[in-house]
């Protein structure tokens, strides 16, 4: 089974932003050693608990710290920007990481109301243009404008000598169509959609080969789970996640904080589902649980979301996954 990794960049409670970044530049040393296929930073602004608003930023420089496991954003967020500016971006990564560089694209806002204000005036519209942006987006990494438009006379240099690899992220049916229509492999955010995943997981394959009979569709399935030595002590650290994710307005707080928060019966519920979506355990539950993910969605491959307050926990989590796989 081929493993990833997607990083949010999480931000301890007590921990500095320093910390946090260099937290994941570690990881992505780790996670090359480990034998992880690519490594994924997802775009957030001006969320406490979140540390990466620029992933193509940190890229750069998880880039200089390994040699081989492709990186890249997971995802950014199209309606905030200009296509152009993307392209020239990722393929500066391109060029100083050749035949590395993912570049994840999707349509969220990645923060509140006023950032998204603050970040781009009319993002409604940019959302309602999503298709087309990203039509504009393929064309700028492929010089692919017809030669009486405008743009054909530019190019987003440098100019790599392998493009990025363009990604569709999503959670509905209606991305699954999109990644169709724009022949672009599919990224599945199993851990936040309340949809019926494997079937639009499956439809996106079958009207991929309908659309495309000689080229084979790709799907990266995301998936949380935190994994640990024992069943009792992996439960131990959900529970930083589980206050976190009912108050999200601070870092990931401490085991010992959320032990003892008495949570509402309104939390409870919010967390029972968050729940449902999660891989709890230890190392044989976790790997036997995300197997049986794969053979439900058919995917090609499993992207690992890990947040603890422990930086530790988090990077033994992803060890333990990985050497129980190679067993």
């Amino acid at each position: 089974m081929k493993l990833s990794i997607l990083d949010q960049v999480p931000l301890s409670e007590g921990a500095s932003y320093k910390e946090a970044l260099n937290q994941t530049i570690q990881l992505a040393k780790d996670a090359e050693r480990l034998g992880y296929k690519r490594y994924w930073i997802a775009e957030h602004h001006d969320l406490p608990g979140l540390t990466c608003p620029a992933p193509d930023v940190l890229l750069s420089r998880l880039g200089a710290e390994t040699n081989t496991i492709r990186i890249g954003a997971g995802a950014v967020l199209l309606p905030h920007y200009r296509p152009f500016n993307i392209a020239e971006r990722y393929n500066l990564l391109a060029s100083l990481y050749p035949n590395r560089i993912d570049l994840g694209i999707g349509r969220a806002p990645g923060g509140s109301a006023e950032a998204t204000l603050a970040l781009s005036e009319r993002y409604l519209e940019k959302v309602r243009q999503y298709p087309e942006l990203i039509d504009d987006l393929q064309r700028f990494l492929t010089n692919g404008f017809p030669q009486d438009h405008t743009f054909s006379r530019i190019r987003p240099r440098p100019v790599p000598a392998i493009q990025p690899q363009m990604w569709l992220l999503g959670t509905s049916e209606k991305s699954a169509k999109l990644a169709v229509e724009k022949r672009l492999p599919y990224s599945f955010a199993h851990f936040m959609s309340d949809s019926n995943g494997p079937q639009i997981v499956q439809s996106y394959k079958k009207a991929w080969r309908e659309a495309y009979p000689n080229e084979k569709p790709y799907v990266v399935l995301a998936v949380s789970a935190i994994c640990a030595e024992t069943e009792q002590e992996a439960e131990e650290l959900a529970l930083s996640q589980a206050l976190w994710q009912v108050s999200q307005d601070s870092p990931v707080p401490s085991t010992e904080k959320a032990r003892q928060h008495q949570f509402t019966v309104q939390q409870k519920e919010m967390v029972k589902r968050s729940r449902e979506k999660q891989i709890i355990g230890n190392p044989e539950k976790v790997v036997k649980e995300l197997l049986s993910l794969k053979e439900i969605y058919n995917a090609d491959e499993i992207m690992i979301l890990t947040i603890t307050h422990s930086y530790e926990a988090r990077k033994r989590s992803y060890e333990l996954i990985a050497n129980t796989l190679d067993e």
